[in-house]
C-alpha cells in the first residue's frame, strides 16, 4: 500500500469535536481580496456566491468572501477579527510557502515561535489579519491539565527556510491546509469565555494579558479572544467590511445537539440554517454550526 502523503491531510485541528470550518470575509473590493487570498496561498475556486466567492485547497472551500462594495472599512477598535489562521498541514509545507513569500517581496507584518507552532503574520489589502502556520506534533506539547504551554519566542527563520530542501516549490495550496483558528477581537475577555467556553463547550487552554486562547478536544487553540485594541468595544456594526461569519464544524450530531442545547438553555438566540445553526457571540459576531 502507498504511503500517505500527510500535506494531503487535514490535521488535528480538523479532527477534534468542534473545529473551525469557514471564514467569511465581507470585503469592499472583490477582485482584488480574491487575488491576494489565490496568490498569496495558492487556494482555487471551490464555487461562486450570489455575490461573492469560495475559496478553498483538496476541494474543501474554508474562505468565503462576500461583496459589499458600500461597507464602511473596518476598525481595529472593534469587535470583530483579528486574524484568520490559516494552517499548514506539514512544516515542509510552510518553508515553501516561505520561500516562496520572500522571493515575491510579499509584506509580513511578524513572525514568532509559539512552542506549539510556528506562524507568520501578514496583513490582507483591507487590513484582515492573517497567520499562516504550522504545528509542532500534539505529544510535544507541554499540558498542566487543559493548559497548554504557548509562548511568543523568537522565530528560527533560517533553520525554517532549511526545512524546505531540495523539493518542489510551493505552487497550488496542499489538499490539507486549512483554517485551524480564529483570532477574534472582543469588548471584554471574561465576557468571552462565558460565551465559548461555557456555552459552546471549548476548553481556556491558555491566558495572557488581555487574551484568552480556547479549543475542542485539546487542541492549542481553535478560538483566541483579545481586548488590546478593543477593550471595551459593543456590538460590531454590520454595515463594516470584515468578519461576516465564521462555522465550527462537528464531527457528528450529538456534539451539535449539545452546543445547541446550552445556547437554547442560555437564553441566546438560535437559528436553523441548512444542515445546522446559527448564533451570535456578545458581540454580534455571527458563528455557525454544523455536522
Amino acid at each position: 500500500m502507498d504511503a500517505v502523503n500527510p500535506s494531503t491531510q487535514p490535521t488535528f485541528a480538523s479532527r477534534t469535536p468542534l473545529h473551525i470550518g469557514v471564514v467569511a470575509l465581507a470585503v469592499r473590493d472583490l477582485d482584488r481580496i480574491q487575488a491576494y487570498y489565490s496568490d498569496l496561498l495558492g487556494l482555487a475556486v471551490i464555487d461562486r456566491t450570489a455575490d461573492g466567492v469560495r475559496l478553498g485547497a483538496g476541494g474543501v472551500a474554508f474562505i468565503e468572501l462576500q461583496h459589499r462594495p458600500d461597507a464602511k472599512p473596518d476598525d481595529q477598535r472593534t469587535a470583530g477579527l483579528y486574524h484568520t489562521a490559516f494552517l499548514m498541514p506539514t512544516r515542509v509545507d510552510l518553508a515553501r510557502w516561505l520561500v516562496r513569500v520572500a522571493q515575491n517581496r510579499v509584506p509580513v507584518t511578524g513572525v514568532s515561535d509559539h512552542l506549539v507552532s510556528e506562524a507568520i503574520y501578514l496583513d490582507d489589502p483591507e487590513g484582515n489579519g492573517v497567520e499562516v502556520y504550522s504545528d509542532r506534533a500534539s505529544e510535544t506539547w507541554r499540558r498542566n491539565g487543559d493548559l497548554i504551554e504557548i509562548t511568543t519566542d523568537p522565530l528560527d527563520l533560517d533553520d525554517l527556510v532549511r526545512a524546505a530542501g531540495d523539493g518542489a516549490a510551493y505552487a497550488d495550496a496542499p489538499a490539507g491546509l486549512r483554517v485551524g483558528h480564529v483570532h477574534l477581537r472582543v469588548g471584554d475577555v471574561e465576557q468571552a469565555e462565558q460565551f465559548y467556553r461555557d456555552t459552546l463547550g471549548l476548553a481556556v487552554t491558555r491566558r495572557r494579558g488581555g487574551a484568552s486562547f480556547m479549543s475542542s478536544g485539546g487542541y492549542h487553540h481553535h478560538i483566541a479572544a483579545n481586548v488590546w485594541h478593543s477593550r471595551g468595544a459593543p456590538v460590531r456594526d454590520p454595515d463594516r467590511a470584515g468578519l461576516a461569519w465564521f462555522s465550527f464544524e462537528a464531527t457528528d450530531r450529538p456534539t451539535l445537539d449539545a452546543a445547541a442545547a446550552r445556547l437554547t438553555a442560555a437564553g441566546l438566540p438560535v437559528t436553523p440554517t441548512g444542515g445546522g445553526i446559527e448564533t451570535a457571540d456578545p458581540w454580534g459576531t455571527r458563528i455557525r454550526l454544523t455536522v
